[in-house]
């Protein structure tokens, strides 16, 4: 599982190390990489194991090929996805895209999102958590699984 936060820089030749621990938990699934895309829904980078994206594509393959949202999906999620090995010293090279689309200069955070996760840039990242904070306070009541850990 993708768990805590992690910042890394990158290098002079725009690499960025993985976290270990979240490339010990991406071999344990039999990868040796990670697939990449710009979030939808925040300045962020997903970033899914191979699994994932496949239970993803299958989703969209089993939409209506005739109706315009399953081009839509598979636009915007596979043709935008981008499969990074790590090398020998557990890096991966983030496209220009990629880097543009988070505002990534430098400097980014690795953020475990459980099954996935994201990297962002930590001031977007930080501006977005204390929010994800608030709203969660705010909607805590209402989510079902509260009630089984307050038992």
């Amino acid at each position: 599982m993708f768990l805590s936060t992690y910042e890394n820089k990158l290098d002079k030749k725009g690499r960025v190390s993985v976290p270990a621990s979240f490339r010990s938990y991406l071999s344990n699934l039999g990868y040796n990489g990670v697939i990449c895309y710009p979030s939808f829904n925040n300045p962020c980078i997903e970033s899914w194991p191979q699994d994932r994206i496949e239970k993803i594509s299958n989703a969209i393959d089993s939409l209506n090929p005739f109706e315009e949202k399953k081009d839509y999906f598979a636009t915007s999620i596979l043709s935008e996805s981008i499969n990074l090995q790590f090398d020998s010293e557990g890096r991966i090279l983030l496209s220009l895209k990629l880097l543009k689309h988070a505002k990534i200069k430098n400097s980014m955070l690795f953020v475990g999102q459980g099954k996935t996760f994201q990297i962002w840039e930590p001031t977007a990242f930080e501006k977005f958590r204390v929010n994800a904070r608030k709203k969660s306070n705010t909607h805590r009541a209402n989510l079902k699984w509260e009630k089984q850990f307050n038992n």
